[in-house]
């Protein structure tokens, strides 16, 4: 069914993660970023790591961008489902999500607070994720995937049907893994190669692959991390930055590059690759064959484009969180139908007629 509204809305952004390093956390930023500038909807995030913490960092970057440290919506604002992974090998603490959810304020509070406190309050990846699409409207939603393929394999498998509803929802799918045109395996697709395997054969729309090749090219400064985020003194992304490194330090990107492709795909930012098919190999490198009919390209790196692009991350990964519209009653009403509601509230009852 689709979702009772009378305008289409702009494009929903699925978002899967491994949240290995920073990047991952500045892509989320960039991404909410993206939905308050109302270019995109974030609609929901699922960690294939199988790490609470990891899932409580991305939640209180959530609450963040919700208002619950920022202040720019208060208690009205929504807060995205969280999926995390029932088993994976990403099991480990990274001092980047881990040091944040440390932080205390003066009075010895925590600066960030979450109602996420053990793996039974998040979600199956696979539920969190069709719930996002179903949610959707047609081929009005995509996919970005950083880091291994297992919680979109398993989406792939949850139900007989469920790959006519991806293909009906997702008009895209963004993965960040492989290498183009080729070369040895990387470790999103060596952590799981028969996730990767299944994902390029089986994944029904179509798919571009953001290379490890495109993984550095672009590095975000850390002058930006002290300066463009200093109006708020507890940012989650801010601190996450600081803890993932000796400052100042200027963070390699890679999940960034993926998300600002699906956020803004008709930009120029990236060149793509002629279409072909992905293959996964035994020992987990990627072949690409080129095709007229294939659903899958890669990302190409345009030198010409990196300044740009930069300009672009740190305006939109940096920027306060957007208030919300509250619903109020009569607030989405017609103009007309609510002039002439309120014009009935302000006349007096008329008495009854007398009876003959």
């Amino acid at each position: 069914m689709q979702p009772r509204q009378t305008e289409k809305p702009v494009v929903g952004i699925v978002y899967d993660t491994a949240l290995n390093r920073v990047d991952d956390a500045l892509a989320m930023a960039l991404l909410y970023g993206l939905d308050g500038k109302k270019e995109e909807r974030f609609v929901s995030v699922s960690i294939s790591r199988n790490n609470v913490k990891a899932a409580i960092y991305s939640d209180v970057i959530g609450r963040f961008y919700a208002g619950a440290v920022s202040g720019a919506i208060g208690f009205n604002g929504r807060t995205l489902p969280i999926g995390m992974a029932d088993s994976s090998a990403l099991k480990e603490d990274l001092p980047f999500f881990t040091k944040p959810l440390d932080k205390t304020l003066l009075d010895g509070k925590p600066a960030y607070t979450s109602d996420i406190k053990t793996d039974l309050d998040t979600g199956d990846v696979a539920a969190v994720i069709r719930n996002a699409l179903t949610a959707q409207w047609d081929q009005n939603t995509i996919v970005v995937v950083s880091g291994p393929a297992s919680n979109l394999a398993h989406t792939l498998t949850m139900s007989p049907v469920a790959k006519d509803w991806i293909q009906r929802k997702v008009k895209l799918l963004v993965f960040t893994g492989g290498r183009f045109p080729d070369g040895p395996a990387e470790a999103n697709i060596k952590a799981d190669i028969d996730s990767a395997r299944k994902l390029f054969a089986e994944w029904p729309t179509p798919i571009v692959a953001c290379g490890a090749e495109m993984d550095g090219l672009i590095s975000y400064p850390a002058s930006s991390i002290e300066k463009d985020f200093a109006w708020s003194a507890d940012h989650p992304v801010a601190d996450a930055y600081r803890a993932g490194g000796t400052m100042p330090y200027d963070a390699p990107l890679w999940a960034m590059n993926a998300s600002l492709y699906a956020g803004r795909p008709q930009e120029g930012y990236f060149k793509l690759s002629e279409p072909g098919t992905i293959t996964v190999l035994d020992d987990g490198r990627t072949k690409f064959t080129a095709s007229a009919n294939g659903k899958h390209r890669y990302m190409i790196f345009d030198p010409a484009q990196k300044d740009r692009i930069l300009k672009t991350y740190t305006e939109i990964a940096s920027a306060k969180p957007v208030p919300k519209p509250q619903r109020i009653p009569g607030f989405n009403k017609p103009p007309a139908k609510k002039a002439a509601e309120e014009k009935d509230k302000a006349q007096p009852d008329k008495p009854e007629e007398a009876k003959p």
